[in-house]
């Protein structure tokens, strides 16, 4: 590696903390939307409401009438229609259109059907609303697939957990790609300890925006992937990022399997919400299995949560920080598919990524 490129490594991180548009984006859990309810969610700063139709197909607008700003989420919904609660406007539920404003005359000359409340993109998948918001550049025709859990088989366990982090997005998803934290805000008996930090060498590649840890043997040194010994069966990890905030991560046992997504999704310039999801057909004789990984998942969440309430104690005061080779160069490869992105928004050519080859590194945890 050249010195130039080790000095760019170890230089001072300093992010753009802008949030992406352009994405899909976890809004709220399923369960919370029943019947004609309404509820509201905040994503990248901007108030959503959210519902189900008659069909209990998902919606999602913004939650602001554009007649003079009263959120929709006040209002009434009949299953097909919201009313604001300020003067009695009606948008329709799956595309925005305002289909009546009660206080118009009838020799009225104002056409309400081409005032719209913003209407977004909505789709309900592994029991989540995911909510598309454009980034508004013309080229955009119609949003990419949702996002959707990788499942191996037709019957599975499937858990939700999610708390929020008092940091920027760039941050909360640093964290997320930190693989040296392990033994300090982990440690546990039941994962790994200070004492049993070891060398690890792992190989990425790139993949459309992101780039993927290629398959390999699990971490010795963590006792969960110990109990899978029992299946007698090889085993295997493949983690993924991919833009604007999602880590996959599938572990394979013969024909059995565990897969979990992580989303960390910018709520506010300086809050987020991590959303975590897994499913696995591994175990399935044995009792309590799903509380006890519920338990044990609650658990090592909350020790990223506390990290960065701590954390966020130090961020106040705006301090130089560093991204060092090579344990944080996934971490520097984040920042710099963001930058693409953007950048590639704002000149029209095509997304530069920053990975262009296989690369191998090496890390202590």
């Amino acid at each position: 590696m050249s010195s130039a490129e080790t000095a760019a490594l170890t230089a001072p991180h300093s992010s753009s903390k802008e949030m992406l548009t352009g994405f899909w984006y976890p809004a709220l859990r399923s369960h919370q939307v029943r019947g004609r309810q309404l509820r509201a969610a905040l994503l990248l700063e901007i108030p959503v409401v959210l519902g189900r139709d008659t069909r209990g197909l998902p919606f999602a607008l913004r939650d602001s009438c554009p007649h003079r700003g009263m959120p929709l989420s006040c209002g009434l919904f009949d299953g097909e229609t919201l009313e604001c609660s300020y003067h009695g406007w009606r948008f329709d539920a799956s595309s925005g259109q305002c289909r009546e404003i009660p206080s118009l005359l009838p020799d009225s000359k104002l056409k309400v059907d081409r005032i719209f409340a913003t209407h977004f993109p909505c789709e309900e998948h592994d029991g989540y609303f995911w909510v598309y918001l454009p980034s508004g550049t013309s080229r955009e025709e119609s949003p990419p697939l949702a996002p959707r859990l990788p499942v191996f088989s037709t019957k599975y366990r499937l858990v939700h957990l999610d708390c929020e982090l008092p940091c920027d997005v760039d941050n909360g998803i640093i964290g997320l790609l930190d693989p040296a934290h392990g033994p300090y805000v982990h440690q546990s008996w039941w994962w790994r300890t200070k004492r049993s930090i070891r060398v690890k060498e792992k190989t990425y590649e790139p993949i459309p925006n992101g780039f993927r840890m290629r398959g390999h043997a699990p971490s010795s040194n963590s006792a969960p992937y110990k109990l899978l010994r029992v299946y007698n069966q090889p085993i295997t990890t493949t983690i993924d990022f991919v833009l604007p905030n999602m880590r996959l991560e599938q572990v394979r046992c013969g024909p059995h399997w565990f897969s979990n997504r992580v989303t960390i999704t910018p709520l506010t310039p300086d809050r987020c919400r991590l959303d975590f999801c897994a499913a696995w057909n591994l175990f399935p004789w044995m009792p309590l299995v799903t509380p006890l990984f519920r338990f044990f998942a609650r658990r090592f969440l909350r020790q990223d949560q506390h990290v960065s309430v701590q954390q966020a104690e130090g961020l106040k005061h705006n301090p130089r920080m560093m991204l060092i080779d090579d344990a944080d160069r996934p971490a520097r490869w984040y920042l710099q598919l963001k930058e693409a992105c953007l950048d590639s928004r704002k000149t029209g050519l095509p997304m530069r990524h920053p990975l262009q080859e296989p690369v191998t590194l090496r890390w202590r945890t």
